[in-house]
């Protein structure tokens, strides 16, 4: 799911120069790895380790060891936490799964594939999750504190004159400072290019001469970075919900503004039509009163039944766009959240809401470093480059486009200025891959918007692209049977049309 977002200069120079003259892995002779492919001989032990498989409930558990950087791998290591799904019949493979974030946990995911995937995959494939580095049981990175993500996220974003930007620009700095005092060297070392190294290892470690790969979301991320840096290592490869990884934050953050734009005004659409939707039947009318309760939550807080919370119009925000992505479950929880918060002058549903989204427990801890890992890879691969100043203006264009969130998601940007640690270049696209890759995306996905699907299908040859006319986050297994059986058919035998249409 996308967060708001939300070292010195001298320190970021001298990392730059580090990595430009740093020796890259390829670059090492290569040697013959243990299923035939061939590996730079200087990660040839991390290619060649065995997995210590062991019984883990419904599943079998291991760690796969890997360089925790690429330019040095006879220096310090870190362990990954894989786990596997056998298949139900006879395998014809492994298929790694993720389910997005950053910060998602492809272990809880894949040991969730009941409920994930379809039979025919469950058949089929032994399921692996692999957590990646620094989330979930991944070597887990840490930067703040329970009480700092609360403050965090409730960061209010309406900003009146420079003193309260100065102030806003300071609370978003420490983001950063946070994970550089608390992250260690693992910040430095956090990025989608690293993962995809890392998959590749944890490829070659369960004995796949391919990798075969669901990724959802920003798991879509790791995907396109893996077929990047080895175009021949495809097997059946799936990205669902395209998150771009050659886009710099500005211009991500715009088109995500608009995306969520067209989700707020389908939610409104179709409020409007429920017994129990508590803004006006007009929908004109009923958008300007959803956005007029979130600027006026800032200035007057509603009570919640926790004492020291209050919700104010930043997490109010956080939670009514947290409840855009499915709408099928979404749309009737945050009618029933926006009515408490509207007729009863209480914030408790929506801050219940937002919790339940974040991971926050009643007492206020948060149970997995999902907030976390979201900035230490966000603000890695993303650093925002540019000024306070046109953090303003990109702010300003998006209150004219996406009115409803366009301030916050513009001002937010300022949470990654600045990053103490500077991560690796994006790597080209390959002119050519071993095997069709299948692209799947709703064409009204907020988080990842089609727009992105459609242009990665143009620039990757031999690529599919199935398309979902329908409002939700990703495609497979979200409720369309035409999505489903193009996926299913893919991942089974390789096959699938250049563009297949979904409407139902």
């Amino acid at each position: 799911m996308s967060r708001w977002s939300g070292a010195t200069v001298a320190l970021g120079a001298v990392l730059l120069t580090l990595t430009a003259c740093s020796v890259p892995p390829e670059a090492i002779a290569p040697t013959p790895g243990p299923n035939g492919d061939q590996v730079p001989s200087n990660l040839s032990t991390f290619y060649n380790q065995q997995l210590d498989w062991r019984n883990c409930g419904n599943a079998d558990c291991a760690k796969v060891v890997v360089p925790l950087d690429y330019a040095d791998p006879s220096g310090p290591t870190i362990e990954l936490a894989i786990v596997r799904i056998s298949a139900q019949g006879e395998p014809i493979g492994s298929l790694f799964v993720n389910p997005g974030g950053p910060g998602g946990s492809a272990v809880d995911y894949a040991r969730a594939a009941e409920y994930a995937f379809g039979d025919a995959v469950r058949d089929s494939f032994d399921i692996i999750g692999l957590d990646p580095r620094g989330v979930g049981l991944s070597s887990p990175v840490s930067c703040f504190t329970d009480a700092q993500i609360d403050e965090l996220n409730a960061t209010s974003i309406n900003v009146d004159d420079a003193s309260e930007l100065a102030t806003l620009a300071d609370e978003y700095a420490e983001v950063g400072e946070l994970c550089a005092a608390k992250g260690g060297a693992l910040i430095d070392h956090m990025s989608t290019v690293e993962s995809a190294r890392d998959l590749d290892i944890a490829r070659s470690a369960v004995g796949d001469s391919t990798l075969n790969l669901l990724g959802k979301s920003y798991g879509s991320a790791i995907g396109a970075m893996y077929l990047r840096l080895f175009p021949m290592n495809l097997g059946r490869v799936v990205l669902d919900g395209v998150l771009p990884v050659d886009l710099d934050t500005v211009d991500v953050t715009r088109t995500q503004a608009e995306a969520f734009e067209v989700a707020t005004a389908d939610f409104i659409d179709d409020c409007v039509t429920q017994d129990d939707c508590p803004l006006d039947q007009n929908p004109k009318v009923a958008i300007k009163e959803l956005r007029d309760l979130l600027s006026d939550l800032d200035r007057n807080p509603l009570p919640t039944k926790d004492p020291e919370r209050e919700l104010n119009g930043s997490l109010a925000s956080y939670a009514v766009l947290s409840y855009l992505y499915f709408p099928q479950i979404d749309y009737p929880v945050l009618r029933k959240g926006l009515a408490k918060a509207i007729n009863d002058g209480d914030g408790t549903k929506l801050l219940k809401m937002l919790d339940d989204r974040s991971s926050r427990s009643p007492d206020g801890e948060y149970l997995d470093n999902s907030t976390d890992a979201y900035f230490a890879v966000t603000c890695l691969d993303l650093p925002y480059e540019g000024s306070v100043d046109e953090a303003i203006a990109l702010s300003e264009e998006l209150v004219a486009t996406a009115p409803t969130f366009g301030e916050g998601l513009g001002l937010g940007v300022l949470a990654c200025k600045d990053w103490p640690a500077v991560g690796p270049p994006v790597p080209p696209l390959p002119q050519s891959t071993n095997a069709p890759v299948l692209i799947a995306n709703p064409i009204h996905d907020p988080a990842t918007p089609f727009v992105w699907a459609k242009r990665l299908h143009e620039q990757l040859p031999n690529s599919r692209l199935v398309s979902w006319d329908t409002h939700n986050h990703t495609a497979y297994f979200e409720g369309s049977s035409c999505v489903d059986e193009v996926v299913e058919i893919f991942l089974l035998t390789g096959d699938a049309p250049e563009l297949t249409e979904c409407v139902s």
